[in-house]
């Protein structure tokens, strides 16, 4: 839990939403308070235009005297938001029979805009002479004044209200699609084999994404010079070496032909086993480090099943000596984007593998298949199979089960692995005991490749 609590905090993506969203609230509640206001302010003003307007038309049309109030109930309007006409007392020379004084006018009142009290209600109040002598006042209470107000203000509000999670969710969204380069790129790199260092392409990355591009790609750079380093290395020692060991070989095989005592001979057998496999060493370290080279994956399809029987013919000895029944059991016409000669070097070493595991007078089947679009090799022999705690170390470099007392180096399936991550395949073992239910099956390897034509 505090593992994702601590990546949401250095989330950048989370940051940036969180702000922009946070900002958009705080501008929009800001923009909205100050449309309320401006909203509510400007329809009192327009209320009491309508006041002013009111007594003008009064005066222009020289209406009749009217005393007491004008309300006349009108269908289908709030009887509060009505308007309230009266005349104001004044002065002797113009006194108007007695009437009723709702607002409580009184003859000082000054002319103008206010707001009243009368009867525990307030009232907006414009008072104005008339061009025949009286005042009149024009009022409206001011609850009705309000509620209008509120009313229009608030209409002017909702859209902010509506746009406050419609932009935060587009920001949202546009913030993932910023991020999503990044993304494709941290995806892209973390799919790389080990052995593919090739740099990373800076398209479509933002700008302040390529400086840390660049960065990348000067560290690969100098991890692909210094790998490139180490296998040439290891293959120019183990050319160097072939050498004096093949004359060391040559040199033992003549010694053979001399005559000596058993217990010498006996002695020169064990030198000349040694030597036997420290050539086959030799020789595996060199393809191991061939493998490990950048393969062309553009090499035109080859027919997997001549690739098998160019194997078989190869391992045929091999097999013979511990008679072992060693065939293809099923194989289609499907072709592999590779060169034949890595595809002959990963048959091999399985191949070879599956006879040295396999006891005597075993089987070792090979198949070839197209399925999915992929091209689909197997190799099954009746051997020992491999543990499940072991079955992802078999591919290290020198690496042996415990307790395998088998002649070898540990490098095949370290070049077969190789090789496949190269040219884009998959491995995969599994005891066929353990996938068919069939009891002393030995092992399977599947090998997938990424593409295959018919």
């Amino acid at each position: 839990m505090d593992g994702e609590q601590g990546k949401m905090r250095l989330s950048l993506q989370l940051k940036l939403t969180a702000w922009l969203a946070v900002s958009i609230l705080v501008m929009a509640l800001a923009a909205g308070v100050f449309a309320f206001y401006s909203s509510f302010s400007w329809a009192l003003e327009f209320q009491d235009d309508q006041l002013r307007q009111v007594a003008a038309l009064i005066n222009l049309h020289d209406l009749p005297p009217v005393h007491g109030q004008l309300r006349d109930p009108v269908p289908g309007t709030d009887p509060d938001s009505e308007l309230i006409v009266q005349f104001v007392p004044g002065d002797s020379t113009h006194a108007l029979p007695a009437a009723p004084n709702t607002l409580g006018l009184t003859a000082g009142m000054k002319d103008g805009l206010q707001t009243i009290k009368a009867d525990g209600e307030k009232w907006r109040v414009f008072i104005r002479p008339l061009d025949s002598g009286p005042r009149i006042a024009v009022a409206q209470q001011t609850a009705s004044r309000d509620e209008v107000a509120r009313d229009g203000a608030i209409r002017t509000l909702m859209p902010f209200l509506f746009l406050i999670p419609v932009l935060s969710l587009i920001v949202g969204m546009l913030v993932r699609g910023t991020f999503r380069p990044v993304k494709l790129l941290a995806a892209d790199i973390d799919g790389r084999s080990e052995n593919d260092l090739h740099p990373v392409s800076d398209d479509r990355l933002p700008t302040e994404i390529r400086p840390f591009v660049v960065a990348i790609n000067r560290l690969l750079s100098r991890v692909a010079s210094s790998v490139a380093a180490q296998r040439r290395f290891l293959a120019d020692a183990a050319h160097e070496l072939r050498s004096p060991m093949t004359a060391l070989s040559l040199q033992a095989e003549r010694l053979a032909s001399v005559d000596m005592p058993a217990p010498a001979r006996e002695r020169l057998g064990t030198l000349r086993t040694g030597v036997h496999r420290t050539r086959a060493l030799l020789d595996q370290l060199l393809a191991l480090a061939q493998a490990q080279e950048t393969i062309d994956r553009s090499a035109p399809p080859v027919m997997l099943w001549n690739v098998l029987r160019k194997v078989i013919e190869d391992m045929l000895p091999l097999a013979e000596a511990k008679k072992i029944d060693l065939g293809i059991k099923e194989a289609t016409d499907v072709r592999v984007a590779a060169r034949a000669i890595d595809l002959q070097i990963l048959v091999k070493n399985l191949v070879e593998n599956a006879i040295r595991y396999t006891p005597e007078g075993g089987v070792v089947n090979l198949s070839a298949r197209a399925e999915g679009g992929r091209a689909i090799l197997l190799v099954e022999d009746t051997g020992p199979g491999i543990p499940a705690g072991e079955r992802s170390r078999v591919f290290d470099p020198f690496y042996r089960i415990l307790g395998s007392d088998i002649e070898g180096s540990g490098l095949g399936l370290s070049i077969v692995k190789s090789i496949a991550d190269g040219i884009g395949a998959t491995v995969a073992l599994e005891n066929i005991a353990d996938a068919d239910g069939v009891q002393d099956a030995g092992l399977r390897v599947t090998v997938k490749f990424p593409n295959a034509a018919g």
